[in-house]
């Protein structure tokens, strides 16, 4: 878990990252009428071995953040600066020995695979791609590997149908751990798990963690999940971060209308104990065309005139506690 607080120290930190994806217009000369504005100004710090997490409704941009970050798709305006250097500005060399220092574990466990491939092979390829080590130690490298996440030797041979979902996702997180990486970004990584199977993978993420002192930027949508698993929360809502802050901030005073309306939506372990829900009216607003001011204001229960002309900024209202909402002006 996250270090002491003046033991803090910054490894990443993105800076008004914006992604906006091109849409054709319609006609014989349609050219670029309308973007998607699937990431729209979105700041957040990333500190040593913690793991932030990054939750909100599907759709509402937080795997295109990561992917992003990770150069996947090119960022439209912002910087990502890792260890003091901007990964935007990076290329060639300095791109890839970043990519060695940052790696991803994937959504879809089966998809993020070679099925042409063993995964031997598989789990070698970082090594190559990042000329690590010695040839003949790549093996060796990859047998142990194997072992730390929960796999068998013999499955070295083998390819990645004939693994199951827990599996094939131990498979990419062991991938991920190859290349020595000092953060990973996990997109969703238990979401198509079965519930039985997302605790073993957390579990797992948390004892690969200690043992490697890795950071996480943990992406999900199951608020459950990530309380579990993070130090610290930010949650997004249309491509906007709209509240970060420590976990148990987060969970035991939700500030801003929409974190209370995601927490109050989380079943109770006790069945004898209510809680209130709060439900959000209307439909989610196309990033297409997002809604001006504060663009969660067309669902709000709490709107005022204010929030649908004026865009709130993000205020820190508590210890390290950010929300961008006009209640708390």
């Amino acid at each position: 878990m996250l270090q002491a607080e003046t033991e803090k120290k910054v490894l990443l930190e993105v800076q008004g990252l914006k992604k906006y994806f091109p849409v054709k217009g319609l006609g014989m000369f349609g050219g670029t009428q309308q973007y998607v504005k699937a990431v729209d100004d979105v700041s957040f710090t990333l500190y040593e071995g913690e793991t932030f997490g990054l939750v909100g409704e599907s759709g509402c941009g937080k795997s295109t953040t990561g992917r992003t970050i990770m150069r996947l798709t090119e960022p439209t305006e912002g910087k990502a600066v890792y260890r003091n250097v901007d990964i935007f500005g990076q290329s060639g060399k300095q791109l890839r020995k970043t990519r060695e220092e940052i790696q991803m574990v994937f959504q879809d466990p089966y998809s993020s695979l070679n099925p042409r491939k063993r995964i031997g092979s598989t789990l070698q390829e970082p090594l190559i791609v990042h000329k690590l080590g010695q040839r003949k130690d790549h093996t060796e490298r990859v047998m142990d590997i194997m072992q730390k996440v929960g796999l068998q030797l013999d499955h070295f041979y083998r390819f990645p149908h004939e693994f199951s979902g827990g599996q094939r996702q131990r498979i990419g997180l062991a991938r991920a751990l190859i290349a020595n990486p000092k953060l990973i970004i996990c997109d969703e990584p238990v979401s198509a798990l079965d519930v039985s199977i997302q605790s073993q993978i957390v579990n797992l993420l948390q004892r690969m963690q200690k043992e490697f002192n890795l950071t996480y930027l943990f992406i999900a949508h199951d608020i459950s999940v990530v309380r579990h698993i993070s130090d610290r929360i930010g949650v997004m809502y249309l491509g906007k971060m709209v509240e970060t802050a420590p976990t148990d901030n987060l969970i035991g005073k939700p500030l801003h209308p929409y974190t209370q309306a995601l927490l109050s939506a989380v079943p109770m372990p006790n069945p004898r104990i209510k809680r209130e829900r709060i439900t959000l009216k209307g439909e989610i607003p196309s990033p297409l065309n997002p809604p001006s001011g504060c663009v969660f204001h067309t669902r709000c229960p709490f709107v005022m005139d204010k929030c649908k002309t004026v865009q709130p900024l993000n205020k820190e209202v508590g210890q390290d506690h950010f929300v961008a909402c006009h209640l708390y002006d």
